[in-house]
């Protein structure tokens, strides 16, 4: 019989107005990949953190290794040998990558062999031979805020490592990562399994649970559904699972109906915080009832063409007309009155107040106009019953509705408030970047259609997205941006996925 290393029996954890697990048991096998599969707030984390000693469960019991345990802390599970990256990293942003991997268990050594000292050029020396032998290199000496998000990431994976972590948690690890950046690290899931590790991943991308695990175990609003071997069950028999009914995988577009030009770019030249021009001399236009999708490799300036249409980043020269009229000058709140929409790429720093309620935090676009403020009075009726429209109308799960703390929401349900915030502003240009990152299959069909529906309103859409798939669905147009030039524009049928992959490499680039 195969031993099994974590054994969860019959968990059950309630939180106030939600049960996020409903008597849930798993078994994992000593070197396996397990993945957890579900929507948005199926209870995925919430279990794992359980393993992890962040949260004790109300009933049920933990073995680890065949020994019932009472986990009571993350340093507890750390010396059971469990280490959990999470999607949501913890990192201090002014240590250097060696001060955040031994944070808590810093080696010391002596100055003139009696004065007490953390031993950092040791530690360099050693998280450095560590991140060569598991394909994870990292400059020991950088600092955490001066990395990308894909280095971040393997941060925390030597964290784990370094804590000689036998069970290796994942929640959500690709959420944040480019479709290149997705691969190295599969392979480095691939490659701690046959070094010995068993790795529990947390996920809804069906394709890489059929890429690397072994089983997978499938939630549904807080129940198991079921267990089942990935390698005999396809793709589309776990999408059903994961949401309780009949997914489809294809996109229904109506023909596009072009009306006037709602949005003119001419000329944008954008430079970043640190000077360096990011977007060069960059032209487009979208008209009403127009999807206008800008395709590209994650840092070749697409975020920044958005967050300077949006106002979060000033031009340095060009353009920017909105229904004929120059907004370029103009502030966030100026433009958004005018009618812009936006969804941003990352929805903590940007698109949400994390400590403000659900309702507070979907009327942030208009909680100065009546109904929601009359004579500088705001009324709390208002914010109510637009919060309980919208959670209804999107499908917003939280644990306490309207009065739920954003921070306390998953990732998913966050984002489902940002879309239904900004659809409901109906402004004429709607800016969608990264739409559907983090969110699992059910979600991302319900925003597809959301996206199409206001297209077939006669909104302008304003597509970024890394999801080539979702590109080649949505888009009427396509625009593909390589190191901050838009290297083509043509109509979406016109194009191959292929065609566009080159470009976005830069091949094709004159």
């Amino acid at each position: 019989m195969d031993e099994y290393v974590v054994e969860m029996r019959h968990i059950t954890k309630r939180f106030p107005g939600i049960v996020a697990n409903d008597d849930v048991s798993i078994s994992v096998k000593k070197g396996e990949i397990f993945a957890l599969l579900g929507e948005n707030g199926a209870g995925k984390s919430t279990l794992m953190s359980m393993l992890f000693g962040m949260y004790e469960p109300d009933e049920g019991e933990i073995l680890i290794r065949g020994e019932k345990v009472h986990i009571t802390s993350p340093a507890h599970a750390t010396q059971l040998n469990i280490g959990m990256v999470h999607q949501h990293f913890k990192l201090v942003e002014n240590y250097t990558i060696t001060e955040n991997i031994v944070l808590g268990q810093e080696p010391r050594a002596r100055i003139l062999g009696f004065l007490p000292a953390v031993d950092i050029k040791g530690s360099d020396k050693k998280i450095s031979e560590l991140s060569k032998r598991y394909g994870l290199e990292v400059d020991p000496r950088k600092k955490i805020e001066d990395i990308n998000v894909s280095t971040r990431q393997r941060v925390e994976i030597l964290k784990m490592l370094y804590r000689e972590a036998e069970i290796l948690i994942f929640d959500e690890p690709t959420a944040v990562l480019t479709p290149q950046e997705i691969d190295f690290l599969l392979d480095i899931i691939r490659g701690l399994r046959d070094s010995g590790k068993t790795i529990i991943l947390i996920t809804h991308k069906l394709e890489e649970i059929k890429n690397v695990a072994d089983r997978c175990a499938v939630l549904c609003r807080g129940k198991l559904v079921g267990v089942m071997d990935v390698a005999s069950t396809s793709t589309k028999a776990m999408a059903n699972m994961m949401v309780g009914r009949e997914v489809s995988f294809t996109t229904d577009k109506k023909p596009a109906n072009f009306g006037k030009e709602v949005l003119n770019v001419e000329g944008l030249t954008v430079k970043n915080q640190d000077g360096l021009t990011v977007v060069k001399n960059v032209s487009f236009s979208i008209k009403k009832g127009e999807i206008f999708a800008i395709a590209g490799v994650s840092g070749n300036g697409q975020t920044e063409v958005a967050d300077a249409i949006s106002g979060l980043l000033p031009s340095s020269s060009g353009k920017i007309l909105l229904d004929g009229k120059d907004i370029t000058a103009m502030s966030v709140r100026e433009r958004t009155l005018t009618g812009i929409s936006y969804i941003p790429e990352d929805r903590q720093a940007v698109g949400l107040v994390l400590d403000f309620s659900l309702s507070d935090n979907l009327a942030l676009k208009k909680y100065f106009k009546e109904p929601f403020c009359k004579k500088g009075v705001l009324q709390e009726e208002a914010f109510d019953e637009n919060g309980k429209k919208l959670i209804e109308e999107y499908d917003i799960r939280s644990g306490q509705g309207i009065t739920t703390t954003v921070r306390s929401m998953s990732g998913g349900n966050q984002q489902k408030a940002i879309i239904a915030r900004e659809i409901e502003l109906s402004s004429e240009l709607m800016i969608f970047v990264q739409p559907t990152r983090g969110l699992d299959i059910g979600a991302i069909e319900n925003i597809h259609k959301q996206i199409l529906a206001q297209r077939d309103e006669g909104r302008a859409i304003l597509l970024i997205s890394l999801e080539l798939d979702e590109i080649i669905g949505l888009a009427d147009t396509i625009g593909v941006i390589y190191n901050g030039e838009m290297l083509n524009m043509a109509p979406a049928e016109t194009l191959t996925a292929i065609q566009v992959g080159e470009y976005m490499m830069g091949v094709k680039a004159v």
